[in-house]
């Protein structure tokens, strides 16, 4: 479908939404996709929670132009096949606006659908730039990317003096992505990386690769990937008594990874986005989840929240539920944001986003280092 018909689709649809308006049981649907189920559910649990308190939230002053915001929320598993599938059913329910999805994996052929169907996604999550370098209207995203995230990480290894880092990854878009940023920039503070090799995801013997990183002699390994592999890697690490320090992203960076590695986990050293949940203006926000027994520190809780809020204020500047002219807003404004000041450039991504490493502690807290 081109542009054009693209729009003049939408613009139907928005043209109905309206005529709508008026009505008692007038709504918006907001689409959640990410992990229900499956390995890294607990990165979804984040993603769900920020996006339903911000419809809670809008709704309880009055929605959106008079309307309320209704969750459609589906389960895509963080896998690719059935992110496919939850885009389609996201495009039959007739939902035009999306939060997620949050596996970059997931996200990027997820968005394609999207695209070609005249919905405006933004992705809390996903840091892949593949996602957006492809000039789409209506992609965007509430975190910074893996060329922001891997330059962090790796001079940050690359100021510890290291003799030899191994660099490992999971094969997977998100995973393999973040640790060739790593890698290159490691090489181009001249610090010598003997191993960039994969893992399979979903593997939970890993003694044939702690005897590799031995043999190469290395000090420091950094990990692209999600925390259960790297958890069991951090355990079998440990009892094979492998004197190295090791690293990953945002995606490992979950109390989950504690109950899988145990005190292995003491000393770890992760990339995460701010935490957001300590800044003094979101201590309103912070409490709301707590009175809900929720937990607002995870990564992803207010990036998603964030991206409801998004929405919402688009169609308020745009005076549309046109998600094109949602997204012409997107791009022409400033937001002020629980995750701070939201400014987009044409491919969609934030302008700036801040990346901080943390040491991890084997109680699930974390202590910023840089």
């Amino acid at each position: 479908m081109n542009t054009s018909v693209k729009k003049l689709v939408a613009g139907i649809g928005a043209s109905i939404a309206l005529m709508g308006a008026g009505s008692a049981f007038a709504e918006i649907k907001i689409g959640i996709a990410g992990p229900m189920t499956g390995p890294v559910a607990q990165y979804g649990d984040m993603q769900f929670s920020g996006a339903r308190m911000a419809i809670e939230q809008i709704n309880s002053n009055g929605g959106v132009m008079g309307e309320s915001l209704v969750a459609v929320e589906l389960d895509d598993v963080c896998d690719p096949k059935q992110a496919v599938t939850v885009a389609n059913r996201m495009v039959n329910d007739g939902v035009r606006f999306v939060i997620g999805h949050l596996c970059s994996s997931s996200t990027q052929p997820a968005s394609d659908i999207y695209e070609d169907e005249g919905i405006l996604m933004i992705t809390p999550a996903s840091t892949s730039p593949d996602i957006t370098e492809r000039g789409y209207e209506l992609i965007f995203r509430t975190i910074g990317l893996d060329s922001m995230q891997g330059p962090v990480a790796g001079e940050y290894l690359a100021s510890l003096n290291p003799e030899r880092v191994a660099v490992i990854h999971d094969k997977q878009q998100y995973g393999e992505g973040i640790a060739t940023a790593v890698r290159d920039t490691l090489l181009e503070n001249d610090v010598e990386v003997p191993m960039f090799e994969g893992i399979t995801a979903g593997s939970k013997d890993f003694s044939s690769l702690v005897t590799k990183l031995r043999d190469a002699g290395v000090d420091y390994v950094y990990y692209g990937g999600y925390h259960p592999e790297l958890g069991l890697i951090l355990r079998q690490a440990r009892q094979a008594n492998l004197d190295a320090v090791f690293m990953g992203p945002e995606g490992v960076g979950n109390k989950d990874i504690n109950t899988i590695a145990g005190e292995a986990a003491e000393g770890l050293l992760v990339t995460l986005p701010p935490a957001f949940d300590e800044k003094a203006e979101n201590q309103e926000l912070v409490k709301a989840f707590e009175d809900k027994d929720e937990d607002p520190s995870g990564p992803f809780v207010l990036t998603s929240y964030t991206a409801v809020q998004l929405v919402a204020e688009g169609i308020e500047q745009a005076g549309s539920t046109d998600p094109f002219e949602v997204a012409e807003a997107l791009r022409s404004n400033t937001y002020s944001t629980p995750i701070g000041t939201v400014e987009y450039d044409e491919r969609g991504d934030m302008k700036s986003f801040e990346f901080v490493v943390y040491e991890w502690h084997s109680d699930g807290s974390k202590t910023p280092v840089n």
